[in-house]
This record gives structure tokens, C-alpha cells and sequence, in this order.
């Protein structure tokens, strides 16, 4: 039996696919029964950073979801869609007046910081244990409520009446599709997104993905460690016999990490004196509690 692989793969997802898409393509490059999973969905319309978890990398999904986000997208003005895209039934507002950049700036104003966001009704919401999407599609009313999302920057980059090019930098659950649809109700004149582009997931970035045309062993190749995932976590490590005993469950005491641990309730990165991830781990009482550990 063959060693376990385990890694992060970054791919630059083209249009025309779903996420599922992606993994099911990316399964044929590893071999049969690897776990595989993606860590944020992109719409089909969508290109560009995708991050792939694969073998034990699966269980550090929620950490690459939370990560920031950056997008850049084209927004048509003037126009509204079912979906809040071009892959909608879109509906051009003829009697619409070009707003001014002006008007533009003030209006984007509005969406910076932690704010109210209504997800599109074609998205993967559940509503009542179904996705919103499949219930849109079957001509049902999809209603949901606004939920918080943090939005960092959005820059402008370009506007040349009814297309308005820009770049967003947010938070895990940001739309930006409700951001094009919310930007045209509030200048009166409507809103989608034309394309969009994901430029950026925490420090995964298109130069280091691949497409989905490339041969499996190139693929595995590419593959990232694990700890890339963690880059941001401060970082503990252990001797071969403190890993022992942290993969057990059991508590390492500050003082035998020969390390200062960082405060009190953060989580940090526990590393082998080989520097391979062990695991993940919670300050507690000047010592580290295991919170997720990865085996041999």
C-alpha cells in the first residue's frame, strides 16, 4: 500500500466549471479513496484561485475558508439578472442613467467594513435544508436574511459607462455578486457581475496553481505542505518525544517546549524538530492542549 498523500493544491479554476467540478478532476490525478476537498465555492462564471485540500489537509479546510479573499470583477451597470450575473436571464435597463464616478465612489462608500449582506437567491444558502440554488431553479421564492461579512477595500479600477472593473478584498462569505446587485439598486440603475476573477486565498495566489490540463505527476508535484496553511499561526516545536506524547492527547507544559508559548487562548502551529506539522494546538495555563492532531 502506497504512502498517504497530503498536501494543499492550488488550482486556477477556469470558467464554464463548478468547485465540484474541479475536485472530481482533480481526484483522477491521486490515488483511489484520497480524501479530496475544496474550500470555497466558486460560481461557474468564476476563474481563478481555488484551494484543493487533499489527504489529511481536508481537516485544515475551515482554516483556508476563514482566510481573507481578494477579487477582481467587471460590473455591468444598467442591468439586472435572476442570478445577479451574465449566467442569469439578464434584463437591460433601458431608461438607465450612467451614474458619475462621483456618485460611484460614494455609493461603494457604503459597503466598506463589517457590514449587511442579502446572499444571492441562485447561491449555496440553505434554506430549510436545501440549497438556495436548487430551490430558485424550481421556480420557489427564495427569501434569506442579511448576514454580517467584512469587506476590507474596494478599489475601482476603471469605469467606462455600463462597465465598472474593480478589485475586493474581503472576508470568508462576501458575494460579490450582491455587491454589483446592491452597488446598481443603490445608483437606480442596476447591477451584475460580468465576470469575476479570484485573485487571492490568504497567500495562495494564481502563480502557484495549475490548470486542470496538466498530467497527474505534474500535478502531485505541486502539491504545498500542510503548514502553508497555517502560515499565519504562531509556531511551537516539540522533540520527537514531546510529538509522542501531543499526538496522545496529552498536554505539553510550556517549560518542556523550551519555548515561551504565546498568550493565553491562542491557537498556534505544532511542529516536530523536523519542522512537519504535528498538529494544531491551544495555549492553556502556559501550556498547549492539542486541539487537531495529524498522524504519521
Amino acid at each position: 500500500m502506497g504512502a498517504m498523500i497530503n498536501g494543499l493544491l492550488v488550482i486556477d479554476k477556469p470558467g464554464g466549471m463548478t468547485s465540484r467540478d474541479v475536485v472530481n478532476r482533480v481526484q483522477k490525478w491521486f490515488p483511489r479513496k484520497t480524501k479530496i476537498g475544496h474550500t470555497g465555492t466558486l460560481d461557474p462564471l468564476a476563474t481563478g484561485v481555488l484551494v484543493v485540500c487533499v489527504g489529511a489537509a481536508t481537516r485544515l479546510a475551515d482554516i483556508v475558508q476563514a482566510m481573507g479573499k481578494s477579487y477582481a470583477s467587471r460590473f455591468r451597470l444598467g442591468a439586472t439578472s435572476t442570478t445577479d450575473d451574465a449566467d442569469g436571464t439578464v434584463s437591460v435597463e433601458a431608461a438607465a442613467v450612467p451614474p458619475t464616478r462621483e456618485a460611484i465612489d460614494n455609493a461603494l462608500s457604503a459597503f466598506l467594513g463589517t457590514v449587511e449582506q442579502v446572499p444571492p437567491a441562485y447561491s449555496a444558502m440553505k434554506v430549510d435544508g436545501d440549497r438556495a440554488h436548487k430551490l430558485a431553479r424550481q421556480g420557489k421564492v427564495v427569501e434569506l436574511l442579511p448576514r454580517p461579512v467584512r469587506i476590507d477595500s474596494i478599489r475601482v479600477t476603471r469605469y467606462d459607462w455600463p462597465f465598472l472593473d474593480v478589485e475586493v478584498d474581503c472576508g470568508k462569505g462576501t458575494y460579490i455578486r450582491s455587491i454589483a446587485r446592491d452597488l446598481g439598486a443603490r445608483l437606480g440603475c442596476g447591477g451584475i457581475v460580468e465576470t469575476l476573477r479570484r485573485t487571492r486565498v490568504g497567500p495562495f495566489t494564481p502563480d502557484l496553481g495549475v490548470g486542470l490540463d496538466v498530467a497527474a505527476e505534474e500535478a502531485r508535484t505541486r502539491l504545498l505542505p500542510m503548514s502553508v496553511a497555517l502560515a499565519g499561526m504562531p509556531e511551537v516545536r516539540f522533540t520527537d518525544t514531546e510529538v509522542t506524547r501531543f499526538r496522545t492527547g496529552q498536554i505539553i507544559r510550556a517549560e518542556s517546549s523550551r519555548e515561551s508559548p504565546p498568550p493565553e487562548g491562542v491557537e498556534v502551529a505544532v511542529v516536530g524538530d523536523e519542522g512537519r506539522l504535528v498538529g494544531i494546538g491551544r495555549v492553556v495555563r502556559s501550556a498547549v492542549k492539542p486541539k487537531l492532531v495529524f498522524n504519521k
